[in-house]
């Protein structure tokens, strides 16, 4: 019989200890342990494990290349690196309520009518409420079929024999396994179940989607050892609320990190956002002074955003700086390059800044963009409406030069934006004259009291 024990595991990474400690030795997060009761089975054969296992020389692996197949949305299948991988584990992660599920059924929705089998593995909701969300979204075929089922010794039967090419499940928190006795959502209870849908993807060839339940922090619930046994990771973000929602990667082993898609929830699912710099400046407010569109760069996509800052004088003895969609240190250290280089005094004014929209975005190209709002809200002079920039700002108030240039600019004047002020080294080495981008007027700045004369 198996022996039970008590162990203590971290829940950020997944180390295990005989006794609690304060201090994980793994990952060095505090007050991350806890107590769980695992079977350790003994081994009845006595031959050891692995010993007819044989290393290969790199020069004998055979190469495949492996084809991807499309999910139906151009916007996610950008952010897995160009499609779905065969046999791989995507980990999707977002807030209650922010279309993890809808999404993932409107993909099962795409596979379905390109005839692909698809199992769709639900541990919350029952065969009846699938029906129901299924009904608001679409039609689908018969190759999508449904299971409401948690013990992992079930699902690895129904996959064995079903051999779906697709299979969905909603979520990892709820699976269990006979095996272990620690309650579903455990950390060992996670990790087990993780380590069997990786067996089956790797063994069958089934590409699995996960659903992640997310901590307060903003994380997958669980140990961080799951993120690492899965090959993508993808973050679903946004505010409930709102329309938009932003998918993003924060790991892909196929692919690259840095690429965003932009969804906008509807009633009927989640609708793809083709020019996301368009719905983001929708509503921008005409003759406003704080107000100024900056370009970022999400993996090869230029996003245009409007910055919006307030400088106003504060009635306290110590001035408000509130940032939202950004970092507030970085606002409140170009509020010290503007009152050391321009001499304005902004030590007695309240100062907050917000990316309109609710989008988050920590690019240093951002910072021309902050500097120019909270210039135009300090001075009450108001920027065109059809100007652009775009720049680092440095403690000594130059204006640093940023990648993809050209690709800013581009967007910018497909927009319908006629001036562009970024940085004078970007437009020597990477626009070359300023006849290469007709349409739009370039004016290259080497510091801020140049991109300040350049809005007075």
């Amino acid at each position: 019989m198996a022996k039970a024990k008590t162990i203590y595991f971290c829940q950020e990474c997944g180390h295990e200890s005989s006794k609690w400690m304060g201090q994980c030795p793994g990952c060095r997060q505090w007050n991350t342990f806890a107590e769980e009761t695992v079977e350790r089975p003994k081994h009845a054969s006595s031959e050891r494990p692995g010993s007819s296992a044989r290393p290969v020389p790199l020069s004998e692996i055979e190469m495949k290349q492996e084809e991807r197949f499309t999910s139906g949305f151009p916007e996610l299948d950008r952010v897995l690196g160009g499609g779905i991988v065969p046999a791989s584990i995507v980990l999707v992660g977002g807030d209650p309520g922010i279309g993890k599920s809808t999404l993932l059924l409107q993909v099962c929705k795409n596979l379905s009518i390109q005839n692909v089998p698809v199992l769709y593995i639900s541990g919350e909701e029952s065969l009846y409420q699938i029906k129901l969300r299924a009904q608001r979204i679409g039609s689908f075929t018969d190759s999508l079929s449904l299971l409401c089922e948690t013990n992992l010794e079930v699902i690895d039967a129904v996959l064995r024999r079903a051999k779906p090419r697709v299979v969905i499940i909603d979520s990892i928190q709820t699976m269990f396994s006979d095996n272990i006795s620690s309650s579903p959502g455990s950390v060992s209870q996670v990790r087990e179940a993780t380590s069997a849908f990786m067996q089956l993807a790797k063994g069958l060839g089934i590409t699995i989607f996960i659903v992640g339940h997310v901590t307060k922090e903003g994380v997958v619930a669980g140990p961080r050892v799951l993120e690492h046994m899965v090959d993508t990771v993808l973050y679903f973000e946004g505010d409930r609320h709102a329309a938009y929602r932003i998918l993003r990667g924060v790991k892909n082993r196929f692919g690259s990190t840095n690429e965003i898609g932009v969804f906008e929830m509807r009633g009927q699912g989640l609708a793809e956002v083709a020019n996301p710099s368009e719905y983001m400046l929708s509503g921008k407010p005409k003759g406003a002074s704080g107000s100024v569109v900056a370009c970022s760069i999400e993996g090869t996509r230029p996003i245009l955003l409007e910055v919006q800052a307030l400088v106003c004088r504060s009635n306290f003895g110590i001035p408000r700086r509130t940032a939202a969609g950004t970092d507030t240190n970085r606002v409140n250290l170009l509020l010290a390059v503007l009152e050391k280089r321009l001499n304005l005094r902004l030590g007695e004014c309240d100062a907050y800044v917000n990316i309109a929209g609710g989008i988050k975005m920590n690019e240093p190209a951002l910072d021309l963009g902050i500097v120019l709002a909270m210039i135009s809200s300090y001075k009450e002079c108001c920027i065109d409406e059809k100007t652009i920039c775009f720049g680092e700002v440095g403690l000594s108030g130059e204006v640093r030069a940023v990648n993809m240039a050209k690709q800013r600019v581009l967007e910018a004047r497909k927009l319908g934006f006629t001036t562009c002020i970024l940085p004078k080294v970007s437009m020597e080495t990477q626009m070359g004259s300023q006849m290469d981008v007709e349409g739009i007027r370039l004016l290259g700045v080497e510091n801020v009291r140049e991109a300040a004369a350049k809005i007075l």
